[in-house]
């Protein structure tokens, strides 16, 4: 493959890069913070009703009309012509499925971008959904003994925006990555190369703050400013839709493995997926809400999950907006690549994957293009996936470990044994 032919490659994604400036999925569908207040006030007083966002569907069209002439110049011949065919294709897909904001073919569109609770989690005949109660099923068992010390969220958002500074400062560099307070945004935190912000007003705990520098710092961030740095796949700066889950995954991953991952989280990562299921299934948004209500969580996290499920959707049933999905069959694919990757001596794989923001596929069709140097090694990693040792010695371990059949494990196996 001769220079001229990445130099296609390079022009390509450089134009793909462009069109997509104006595709901004969370952004267009999000609920607006004010209608969380509302909602809850209304709820309490016993006059339930529907949020009424005012969404506005962008014009596409354009971006849209060069993705496809992008996908049409694309050299099928081309070793990475899978990578930007997957990602053009993604972001078209996801151009009508913003232009559809509010309607039922929006949550279609979605499933069809994040996938859907009934999809396989790799290496099992478990969908999603299934796991997800497992996982709901576990926490409820060990809720007693653990869940009851609930944390207190007595981080305001100013504290932590202080201490996430003098972490990111001592990582990336002093002034690379500032931290903001944003009144207007819906999730809690967002993450990009140049900056985080966090939703002013909110109050964090020590879970909390752990859970977002690895997230959000470590994951999200970091593989944004290694895309930056690649000399010719910059899209990789940006998660394409179809990236998602791994990106999301890996995210999540980051905080299991660090040590951050609590119940809580794990149960409400859980409950998103089910929640999801019942809103496909018909239930409207107040009884998606009394949903989570019921699990346990209070009536501010409630309705902020809720809110999450009908991103851009009817809020009378039927459809969901799918991207809560990934988190659990992104954590649970990734976790087998790591073993998968371990297990095969393909470490390499697993620094890899942080060199930008790509799917798990994508890492293997780019391994012969590291070895060229037409893609950058990863100039950051997560200081748990620094310490490479570590991180290999917890995943041989896991690795022998599973071949134990607990199913054939009980009080007699402790009883029997001869030390």
């Amino acid at each position: 493959m001769t220079g001229a032919d990445l130099a296609v490659i390079a022009a390509l994604d450089r134009r793909l890069t462009q069109a997509v400036r104006g595709v901004r999925v969370l952004r267009t569908v999000a609920l607006p913070p004010a209608q969380a207040q509302l909602f809850l006030e209304a709820y309490a007083a016993g006059r339930a009703r529907l949020p009424r966002p005012d969404y506005r569907a962008p014009d596409l069209r354009e971006a849209r009309a060069e993705l496809a002439a992008i996908h049409a110049a694309i050299p099928r011949q081309h070793p990475l012509s899978g990578y930007l065919l997957r990602t053009s294709d993604a972001w078209h897909t996801a151009t009508y499925m913003l232009e559809a904001v509010g309607s039922a073919r929006a949550g279609a569109l979605s499933t069809q971008l994040y996938g859907d609770p009934g999809d396989a989690i790799p290496g099992t005949t478990l969908s999603s959904a299934q796991a997800a109660r497992e996982f709901v099923a576990v926490v409820a068992e060990l809720g007693g003994a653990l869940e009851d010390a609930a944390e207190r969220h007595d981080i305001d958002a100013a504290t932590l925006q202080a201490e996430l500074r003098d972490a990111l400062d001592a990582f990336f560099g002093a002034g690379a990555v500032a931290v903001e307070l944003d009144s207007g945004l819906s999730a809690k935190a967002a993450a990009g190369a140049t900056r985080i912000r966090l939703r002013s007003g909110s109050r964090f705990s020590v879970h909390d703050r752990h859970q977002l520098l690895m997230h959000e710092a470590f994951v999200h961030t970091l593989t944004a400013r290694n895309g930056q740095a690649q000399p010719v796949l910059g899209s990789l700066a940006r998660t394409s839709p179809h990236a998602t889950a791994t990106q999301e995954g890996l995210a999540v991953f980051s905080e299991l493995i660090s040590g951050g991952m609590d119940l809580a989280r794990l149960k409400r990562i859980s409950l998103r997926i089910l929640g999801i299921e019942r809103a496909l299934a018909g239930a409207d948004f107040i009884e998606v809400f009394r949903f989570f209500l019921g699990q346990g969580q209070d009536a501010a996290d409630s309705y902020g999950s809720t809110a999450r499920i009908f991103r851009g959707v009817p809020f009378t049933g039927g459809s969901a907006f799918a991207k809560d999905s990934v988190y659990l069959h992104g954590l649970l694919s990734v976790h087998t690549f790591f073993r998968w990757a371990l297990r095969g001596r393909r470490l390499d794989l697993l620094r890899r994957l942080f060199a930008g923001k790509m799917a798990l596929r994508d890492v293997l069709d780019f391994d012969p293009w590291f070895a060229r140097g037409a893609l950058a090694e990863p100039r950051h990693l997560p200081p748990w996936m620094a310490g490479m040792q570590g991180l290999a010695g917890s995943l041989a371990f896991s690795l022998f470990a599973n071949r134990i059949a607990m199913d054939e494990v009980s009080a007699a196996t402790w009883r029997a044994a001869p030390h």
